[in-house]
């Protein structure tokens, strides 16, 4: 059961730091998954009078606040024409309509869950994180970080010439998935993004070029093989290391099939 002494709702981010730094503080998104852990909070910080709850756009990227809800990433139209749909099907699984009204994107990415829908989505259109103290870096690198005391601010995604699909695996509708898979082409690359393995999202490029020619389906199947070659699974009760490795070998191929035609 969750227990909180105490509520500040934070009146800068310098506050908010500051609070956070006590081991039995914490940072409050939606409330959706803490709600349910057997944690003992002294002060839980509110991050929502801040303005972080805000997508903007411009010509070159777009900058996504913490508190932007996982419903408004689904519903917003530039995201939805950037990433050709990608980004609406990444979430559309993700329990109900209500539950994705109170989700945040800083508390999706910031707790790099395994089974993060979001945190795969992301890291497949080159997104980066911007945090308090830390500043900005790529968000492949920060999903490698073990957790700190920092606070995740929000999201940026550059505009690039780029195509991305997103599928998933599920044992019903609106479990958590048994496996994530994007795959994304830009600036001349090629990637594939494997999420609820059940650890991390992991990133696997095609460093040896097996997509340069094009994406052919046996060039698919090919770097699909080569994608569950590098890419580590685990078992747990949704499903076994060896089913989730093929997992990765047919929704690999089925994106880069999907992605087709050309290198841009």
């Amino acid at each position: 059961m969750l227990t909180i002494q105490e509520y500040v709702k934070a009146e800068s981010l310098e506050q908010a730091y500051e609070l956070n730094q006590k081991k039995t503080n914490r940072i409050i998104g939606g409330m959706l998954w803490m709600k349910m852990s057997p944690l003992n909070i002294k002060t839980a910080i509110d991050l929502s009078g801040l303005g972080l709850d805000q997508i903007e756009e411009t010509q070159e990227e777009f900058r996504i606040g913490c508190m932007v809800t996982l419903r408004q990433l689904e519903t917003h139209p530039g995201l939805e024409a950037y990433t050709g749909g990608s980004m609406k099907e990444s979430l559309r699984h993700i329990v109900g309509v209500q539950f994705r009204n109170l989700a945040t994107v800083g508390g999706s990415i910031y707790g790099r869950f395994g089974f993060s829908d979001v945190l795969t989505e992301f890291m497949a259109l080159g997104a980066e994180v911007e945090l308090f103290h830390g500043g900005r870096m790529p968000l492949e690198e920060f999903a490698k970080l073990p957790y700190d005391k920092d606070i995740l601010v929000g999201l940026i995604l550059k505009k690039v010439p780029q195509d991305s699909v997103y599928l998933s695996m599920r044992n019903t509708r609106t479990d958590f998935p048994v496996l994530t898979c994007a795959v994304s082409r830009r600036e001349g690359m090629t990637g594939a993004f494997i999420g609820a393995r059940p650890g991390r999202a992991v990133a696997v490029y095609d460093r040896a070029g097996l997509l340069k020619s094009g994406i052919t389906d046996a060039a698919a199947r090919e770097f699909a093989a080569y994608a569950a070659e590098q890419t580590v699974t685990g078992s747990n009760k949704r499903a076994q290391a060896e089913y989730r490795t093929h997992l990765i070998r047919v929704l690999t191929r089925r994106a880069c099939q999907q992605l087709g035609g050309e290198m841009k």
